[in-house]
C-alpha cells in the first residue's frame, strides 16, 4: 500500500515527508533515540497528555513501547501538508499488544513544522481499530 501525500506546495510536500521519515526511522526501524534527535527540535511541544515536552521524552517513550511490544509498528495511510502543518492518518500496530492478530490504533498525528523542516509541535488523536466484522458500515477505518 503506497502512502497517499496531499501538499500544498514543494515545502509542505517536504514537511510531509520528513514526518513519514520521523515514522519510519523512530518506530518502524526502532531507532527512536537517533529519529527524534534528527527531524524533532529539542523544545518540542507535547500536547498528548502521556508525553512530556522535548524529542528526547518522545525517544525514550518509544524506547519503552518498543522494549515492552517487539511488534510495534506504524503503518501510515494518508499524510495532509499546507503551509507548517501537517496531517498524518496513521495505524499504530502492537502498542499494546504483542498480538500478531493485533488491529492495532487508529490514529491522526497534526505537526506544526519550523522554518527548518523540524518538528516543532504535535497534537494528536487515537482510537482502538474495532473488529469489522461488527461495524455499523463496510467502509473500514482506513
Amino acid at each position: 500500500m503506497s502512502i497517499q501525500i496531499i501538499a500544498a506546495d514543494e515545502t509542505s510536500r517536504k514537511n510531509a515527508e520528513t514526518v513519514i521519515a520521523l515514522y519510519e526511522e523512530m518506530i518502524n526501524d526502532k531507532n527512536p533515540m537517533e529519529a527524534v534527535q534528527k527531524y524533532i527540535r529539542s523544545d518540542y511541544i507535547q500536547h498528548n497528555p502521556m508525553i512530556p515536552d522535548g524529542n528526547m521524552a518522545i525517544g525514550k517513550f518509544f524506547e519503552q513501547v518498543q522494549a515492552v511490544n517487539s511488534r510495534s509498528r506504524v503503518v501510515v495511510h494518508k499524510v495532509i501538508a499546507a503551509g507548517d502543518q501537517v496531517w498524518a492518518f496513521v495505524n499504530f500496530l502492537n502498542f499494546t499488544n504483542n498480538d500478531e492478530d493485533d488491529l492495532g490504533l487508529a490514529g491522526v498525528d497534526i505537526y506544526r513544522m519550523d522554518e527548518n523542516g523540524m518538528l516543532a509541535e504535535h497534537w494528536d488523536a487515537v482510537q482502538e481499530v474495532g473488529d469489522p466484522a461488527k461495524a455499523a458500515n463496510r467502509n473500514g477505518v482506513f
